[in-house]
Formats: structure tokens, sequence, C-alpha cells
């Protein structure tokens, strides 16, 4: 027979045992909320990373910035504007004079090889659009080219409209990896790397520069104008490497551009 004492002492045995029971289960449950509350988190982070390794948080600014490697790049501005009508003569010659903090750097461009490029840059020109603009970029490790035409100094500025690639065969066949020689006094187009997206930059070629054929080439530079390029070159870097903004500020003071 069981006494009043044990009876007690039982009920009491199993209300602890009931009461480590709820506390056992409180802290499973607690453990798995916190693991599927970390799981989502991590799936979160992980989703995070993938987006920003993939480039979708970046992607303006990779669409709108210069390629820093070793194509000479830009893109056109966001703002949008029409591309200028045909107004030029496209048999005729024309001359680009640059007159800037560095010298005077002229080049010849040929309307019939090049109409679009020339017609555009024409009507740029003839609106002071290059005028008091820097000179944004030289490089020396591979390419050798003095960049211009950023109304922004930034390598992403532009009209506002792109033109259509011209002339991209001048320069012979590609070789195995997919390049032609632009030789020292070129001037071409500077774009994105995708066809058709040249806007206002351009780069002036100062020493013999191995590139995809990409890029349009629509002037020749002047024995002077080369030297000028050249004193820029052995100036260097701000920064003492191989690509960035030039030590010695080279600024844009007047862009004309003239029938010949």
């Amino acid at each position: 027979m069981v006494t009043s004492d044990q009876r007690r002492r039982q009920l009491a045995r199993e209300k602890y045992e009931r009461q480590q029971k709820r506390r056992a289960e409180a802290r499973q449950k607690t453990r798995r909320r916190g693991a599927m509350i970390g799981a989502a988190v991590a799936v979160v982070v992980a989703t995070l990373v993938g987006l920003i390794v993939g480039g979708v948080f970046d992607k303006d600014k990779k669409d709108q910035a210069a390629d820093p490697a070793a194509n000479p790049s830009a893109s056109p501005s966001p703002k949008q504007s029409p591309s200028p009508e045909m107004a030029i003569d496209q048999k005729a010659k024309y001359a680009f004079a640059l007159k800037t903090s560095a010298g005077d750097i002229n080049f010849a461009m040929d309307a019939a090889k090049t109409p679009q490029t020339v017609n555009s840059f024409k009507s740029l020109a003839d609106k002071g659009y290059f005028d008091n603009t820097k000179c944004h970029r030289l490089t020396s490790g591979g390419i050798f080219v003095l960049q211009c035409g950023d109304p922004e100094g930034t390598g992403m500025g532009g009209p506002g409209y792109t033109i259509p690639d011209e002339n991209l065969d001048s320069l012979g066949k590609a070789n195995e990896q997919g390049q032609v020689v632009y030789p020292a006094g070129t001037v071409a187009m500077a774009n994105t790397g995708q066809p058709g997206s040249g806007g206002s930059q351009f780069f002036l070629v100062y020493k013999d520069s191995p590139l995809a054929p990409s890029y349009t080439p629509f002037g020749k530079i002047d024995a002077a104008g080369l030297k000028v390029l050249e004193d820029i070159a052995k100036v260097g870097t701000a920064d003492g490497g191989q690509d960035g903004a030039p030590k010695n500020e080279v600024k844009i003071e007047k862009g004309t551009v003239t029938q010949n």
C-alpha cells in the first residue's frame, strides 16, 4: 500500500520530469528556429554575394565606365540626344585642330572613309563641345594612347548618342590574337567594346599599339602633334602607373573642325 508521503514524492517526481521534458522540448524548438533563421540568412547572404560577384548591383557602373584593361574604351552619357543630321561633304577632307595646354595637336580626317564619324565631330566641335575638356587617360603598357573627348573627364561622358563603326578593315587583317596594329599617329574612336557604341571619346596613338580592329580609325596626326603626344607620354601618369590620368593635366582649350 502506497503511503501518502510516497504518493507526494511520486507526484513531485512526475511534475519534475514533466518540467524537464517541456524545457528540453523548448530548447530543441529554439535550436530548430535558430537553425532555420541561420539557414535563411545564409541563403540571403549567398544570394547577395552571388549578385555582387555577378555584377548585378554594379551593372550601371560597368556599363558606363571606361574599360580599365587593355582596350581604350568609353561609354556614352546616360543622357540621350539625337545624333546630328548629315551636314558635311562626304567626299571632302577635314582637319581637326586641338589647341591643348600641352601644345597643338592637329590631325586630318577623310570624310569619304568615315562620314558618320567626321560629321559627328564637326557637329560637336561647332558647338564648342570639346572646349575646356581634359584628356583623362594615358596608357603606356601594351597600348600607347592618350584618350580625350569626355566632357566629364571621367571616361564615362559622351554626347548622349552613338555612331556606327566605320573603316574597321583599313588597318589590315587581324593576327592570331585577333589584333591589328594601330600605327603611331592614328586617331580612333573609343567605345565600350560593343559594336556601334562610340560617342565623343577618341584616342590618340603615340606609339604603335596592337588592338582588336574594333575602333574606328578616322584621323592621322601631323608630325608636330605627334611630338606633343610623345612629350606628354614621357611625363607619365599621375600615379606612376601604366594606365591613368596624365601627370601633367592635358586640357583641350579649343577644338575646331574645318574643311580643307
